[in-house]
């Protein structure tokens, strides 16, 4: 059975997500870059991060539902993990995303939050 090996990243809503990620680095001191609102925790491979951000209000990134928050699941075979899930019905969306950062996928848990597959890329 797939199973996730680790929290890839933790995202959500803001009405001004340049200002609160200035608050989130003077109040708790994340790594914040000025001009952003994204702080990355971890060793220097994508597979040992984690990612925090703050998006703006009407992204569409956390699908139709209008949810605030959606966390990001790293797995270390996402075709597997997506052909597990959709064997037991979970709705997945289609088509999935590629890039240098990795593979990626999201799926809908049963009270309607979408959530992201990540599988970093080879050799991370």
């Amino acid at each position: 059975m797939e199973q996730v090996t680790g929290i890839g990243g933790v995202f959500f809503r803001s009405k001004d997500p340049e200002a609160l990620g200035r608050w989130y680095a003077e109040h708790l001191g994340l790594d914040v870059a000025p001009g952003s609102a994204m702080s990355i925790f971890g060793g220097p491979s994508a597979s040992g991060q984690t990612v925090w951000s703050a998006f703006a209000d009407d992204t569409d990134y956390f699908g139709p539902s209008g949810q605030q928050h959606m966390v990001n699941y790293r797995v270390a075979d996402l075709a597997a993990m997506v052909a597990q899930l959709r064997a037991a019905g979970v709705p997945v969306d289609d088509p999935g995303e590629e890039s240098e950062f990795g593979r990626f996928a999201w799926a809908t848990d049963p009270e309607g939050n979408r959530f992201e597959l990540w599988q970093p890329p080879e050799g991370d």
